[in-house]
């Protein structure tokens, strides 16, 4: 939650006190803007009247049992506006109708889901320290804020409800598949495997939107509505605000944060516009099957020209000229010792034993390492011992102890380990999502 806090934050700390933000008009084709939304950089804003919408009072559409109202609608439009500083105009209330039309029929559907577990009940008291923190990170006060968002005609149980509801899903997505969600040591060292093989390559740092043709109505409503954001925020709208409030990928929820992208694992259309983009600048709309992407180059980087890895040694020493009977008898020894070996226990074993030579080798760029130890410290797994290796000194047996890519920041194996929980947790919780609407009577009225 104190990641949506913060984007919350950023747009109503704008509406309240205003800052002013820099921007320029499109100069190539690949570029809608420029702008730092990952500063938080917002436009000057006071505080307006409330935007008004023609729609009707009555019930407007039905979730099962439960009713959503015009009123209900105006509400939610009025606090996704509020969120994210996307203003209002002709072209874009129906995108901002339908995405708070969305939003309030997964809700019900949260609501319905959460009522079957009567252990689960989000208190007043969660409600109030949430807004309390929202508060606390634009520096007002719980009154104030809510206050403001009262001046907009936005009514202070709108937010409660939704923060009510959103605290709940999260605590039940949570509770019920983070046993499921759980990452294997398997998934752990496959994808550590991807990263050092990707740290030759270029990489990027992106925020990214994603609006999905199916949920929006077709390809051209996405590509017209995608239009409609990247104007809104060359205006001044915080990219991450929008993002968490319009975007369909899972980065969603962390304000658009795709993380680096690695050259070459991602649509061609998109390479093509990442390629193209300087750091700092808002790409135009970017069609792809099922949708449409918007991309934000937070920064970019190239490869990373080393490898570094962490070596131990067992070894017997053995001349050049040693004979094949030598050799032979050396290769036996350390073969039948290998499968007691561990990084930790390598040195003590060697120390404790005649004829063995132990050493910490310490960490070094594989390209600097003796011809002999390249292959095994390239792609030998971390942990593993290797057979013996023959060089003018003796015979070796390596333990790979660490291997990280040098040069760039490379995230350890507790980030990456999180990393693939959450994303995990967030692709169960879509599938939930997306079940309980296949099942969900919802009808709307004309």
């Amino acid at each position: 939650m104190r990641f949506q806090r913060y984007l919350t934050g950023v747009a109503i700390a704008a509406l309240l006190a205003g800052s002013a933000v820099a921007q320029t008009a499109p100069q190539e084709p690949a570029a809608a803007g420029t702008l730092n939304p990952a500063a938080g950089q917002v436009p000057p804003a006071a505080q307006p009247a409330a935007p008004q919408f023609q729609m009707a009072d009555g019930v407007l559409a039905t979730v099962n049992d439960s009713v959503i109202t015009g009123f209900d609608l105006r509400q939610r439009m009025l606090l996704l506006i509020a969120m994210t500083q996307v203003q209002p105009t002709p072209e874009n209330i129906p995108a901002i109708q339908q995405e708070a039309m969305n939003a309030l029929i997964d809700e019900r559907l949260q609501i319905q889901e959460l009522a079957n577990y009567e252990d689960l009940k989000v208190t007043d008291e969660e409600v109030n320290a949430e807004i309390a923190a929202m508060a606390q990170e634009v520096g007002t006060t719980p009154e104030a804020y809510l206050s403001f968002l009262e001046s907009g005609g936005i009514r202070p149980q709108t937010l409660r409800e939704q923060l009510r509801t959103q605290i709940g899903w999260q605590q039940l997505v949570g509770g019920r598949f983070q046993s499921r969600a759980r990452v294997s040591k398997g998934a752990v060292e496959a994808a550590m495997r991807q990263i050092s093989e990707a740290a030759s390559k270029k990489q990027y740092l992106i925020g990214e939107i994603y609006i999905e043709a199916a949920r929006v109505g077709g390809q051209q409503a996405a590509l017209n509505g995608a239009n409609q954001l990247v104007q809104q925020m060359v205006q001044g709208a915080p990219f991450q605000a929008v993002a968490q409030q319009f975007s369909a990928a899972p980065s969603a929820a962390r304000g658009g944060d795709a993380g680096w992208v690695v050259a070459g694992t991602v649509n061609p259309n998109l390479q093509t516009a990442m390629d193209q983009l300087e750091v700092g600048q808002l790409s135009r709309p970017i069609p792809v099957e099922g949708g449409v992407y918007i991309i934000y180059m937070r920064d970019k980087r190239d490869g990373a020209a080393a490898s570094l890895v962490q070596l131990k040694q067992v070894m017997v020493e053995l001349p050049e000229t040693a004979s094949e009977a030598e050799v032979a008898a050396a290769t036996q020894r350390l073969e039948a010792l290998r499968p007691q070996l561990t990084c930790d226990t390598m040195l003590q074993r060697a120390t404790s034993e005649q004829g063995l030579l132990g050493a910490d080798l310490g960490e070094a760029d594989v390209q600097n390492l003796a011809p002999q130890f390249q292959q095994v410290a390239r792609s030998a797994a971390v942990g593993s011992v290797s057979t013996p290796v023959r060089t003018p000194l003796g015979l070796h047996l390596l333990g790979v102890c660490g291997r990280r890519v040098g040069g760039v920041e490379a995230p350890d194996v507790r980030q990456v380990e999180n990393q693939l929980f959450r994303q995990n947790l967030a692709t169960l919780g879509r599938r939930y999502m997306r079940d309980l609407r296949e099942d969900a009577l919802i009808e709307y009225k004309q």
